[in-house]
């Protein structure tokens, strides 16, 4: 707002891990110098999946050795195949009110999640905040939590109008629409949003979508998948982190298990 600038771009790591984003250029700068001359200089990040992944087979077999702890908590195991229904289920369990682990893909690099290793919520929830304190986050009550929205619809929810992909930046919330997503607006009616687009994460886009289309909201609650640790990275985490807290659902991949 008081720079000349229109836009602006942060790199989504920009503390003391983003230097190896610099080393791994000078390397490659170093075996690859026909890139340079070729005018290949520039490169700007459209997603931060740049971590692990794992297949439908290595969630299975993660699930198989967790059976006997699944089926002693009382948990339901589905393999929903269907993309597009398991982003509908996903997004009427969260409409209902029920907290969401996502375990999705290549895990974010940087301090956010990012619709890869996040736990989702409904924004339209007042007592949202107080519920994912209670059942997970257990963080102070001031702290706010982000919403990720479909980028087409930022200028219709927030003051500014921009990419903020890798939620680092904070917008103001329009005065007309705090009421409707007070989850994820703060005190100051602020919100640290991400901005979602179907090239980067298609299958977060299709979740947030799926609740747009039944909500009339197209944001979600997005808070990172922990609980007063490290961001889960691996499959056997995200059990772990699930079963210990008093998260509803945990979508692993195709993989959907509740309570």
């Amino acid at each position: 707002r008081n720079t000349p600038f229109k836009r602006l771009y942060l790199q989504p790591a920009a503390g003391d891990a983003g230097g190896a984003i610099g080393a791994a250029f000078y390397t490659w700068y170093k075996l690859h110098p026909e890139g340079r001359k070729a005018g290949d200089t520039r490169f700007s990040m459209q997603h931060a999946g740049w971590g692990p992944q794992y297949d439908s087979s290595s969630l299975q077999t993660i699930l198989e050795a967790k059976e006997e702890t699944l089926r002693a908590e009382g948990c339901r195991v589905e393999f929903v195949e269907d993309e597009d229904l398991l982003c509908q289920n996903t997004a009427a369990a969260i409409a209902e009110g029920r907290v969401v682990g996502w375990f999705q893909g290549r895990m974010e690099w940087g301090p956010r999640a990012l619709g890869n290793r996040s736990i989702l919520c409904d924004p339209r929830r007042a007592d949202m905040k107080e519920i994912l304190n209670s059942k997970i986050k257990r963080r102070e009550s001031f702290r706010p939590f982000a919403p990720s929205i479909l980028r087409q619809y930022v200028d219709k929810w927030f003051e500014e109008d921009d990419d903020v992909p890798f939620m680092m930046q904070v917008f103001q919330i329009r005065q007309e629409q705090r009421e409707q997503v007070p989850a994820v607006t703060h005190v100051d009616g602020s919100g640290r949003l991400q901005t979602v687009i179907n090239e980067s994460n298609p299958l977060y886009f299709k979740l947030i979508s799926s609740f747009h289309a039944l909500t009339g909201v197209p944001m979600l609650l997005n808070t990172s998948f922990n609980e007063n640790e490290p961001v889960v990275c691996t499959p056997g985490q995200a059990l772990d982190c699930f079963l210990r807290t008093r998260m509803d659902i945990l979508v692993l991949g195709n993989f959907c298990i509740s309570r």
